[in-house]
């Protein structure tokens, strides 16, 4: 019978690869459309929004908030932050891109807003994804016992990846999960030599990783001698491969067999 292993631990930062601020916000050109310049300030972590001028006597005519952040309170507050990208007009609306790819279309008769929400579309190549699931992946969490609690996540691509990740000299799966009751996002990791599943994320806080890793965009294996060089001597000492999940241009951090469990 396989075993479930939740682990709540802590996920270290390393010094050179995790970064204390976010990187500045993007600077938007504006758009000018019908008398009016639309601008986006990209002054307001917590909010997303825009102000329309007059042109010709520089006043104010409103301003709109196009999006907000949901912020979780155990993260670095300002690396969740996403700001507008681009602006645009077509026709009579204005096209509003966020950092992340999202695309908000402004009625500017109305002032409606409606989202195209690219965020949480599966990932182009999702169909191919779902047809190239490993057996071990499948037997754990896509048929397995598992089932009942999580299921794959395409939301990444490569949604999973193959490494020794606690140094027993066994190729190890680590795949991208959601929790079904909360919709929450993490990463479970099966033993190669055991069939042992543990889930971080996905309900399961670690560290200021919280519970929930959709803040994370990127993803890879990270050697144990990469890591050395690039924490310059200060790291922790790696048994095996890690994984260093990244939310880009903002942190960094490594997830790791301590020998006895995953921080």
């Amino acid at each position: 019978m396989m075993r479930l292993s939740l682990v709540f631990s802590a996920i270290a930062i390393l010094p050179c690869l995790a970064l204390a601020k976010r990187a500045a916000p993007p600077k938007v050109e504006p758009v000018i459309h019908d008398g009016s310049r639309y601008v986006a300030p990209n002054d307001n972590g917590i909010r997303a929004y825009i102000e329309a001028w007059d042109v010709q006597t520089n006043k104010k005519l409103w301003e709109l908030t196009v999006f907000t952040n949901r912020v979780e309170p155990r993260l670095e507050e300002d690396v969740q932050w996403v700001f507008i990208n681009k602006l645009n007009v077509l026709d009579d609306a204005l096209l509003v891109t966020s950092e992340r790819g999202n695309t908000y279309r402004i009625d500017l008769s109305t002032k409606a807003i409606t989202q195209s929400d690219l965020e949480q579309s599966p990932a182009p190549d999702a169909a191919a994804q779902r047809s190239d699931i490993p057996e071990a992946v499948k037997t754990a969490i896509a048929n397995g016992s598992l089932v009942k609690n999580y299921e794959l996540s395409f939301h990444m691509s490569p949604f999973y990846l193959r490494g020794d990740f606690n140094g027993d000299g066994k190729a190890d799966i680590a795949v991208l999960v959601k929790q079904r009751s909360t919709g929450k996002v993490g990463i479970a990791i099966i033993n190669g030599a055991t069939d042992k599943v543990t889930v971080v994320g996905a309900g399961n806080a670690i560290g200021n990783g919280g519970d929930n890793f959709d803040w994370m965009d990127s993803w890879q294996v990270y050697s144990e001698g990469r890591a050395a060089q690039a924490a310059g001597g200060r790291g922790p000492k790696l048994h095996g491969d890690a994984l260093l999940v990244s939310k880009s241009k903002a942190a960094s951090a490594l997830i790791y067999w301590n020998g006895k469990r995953y921080v």
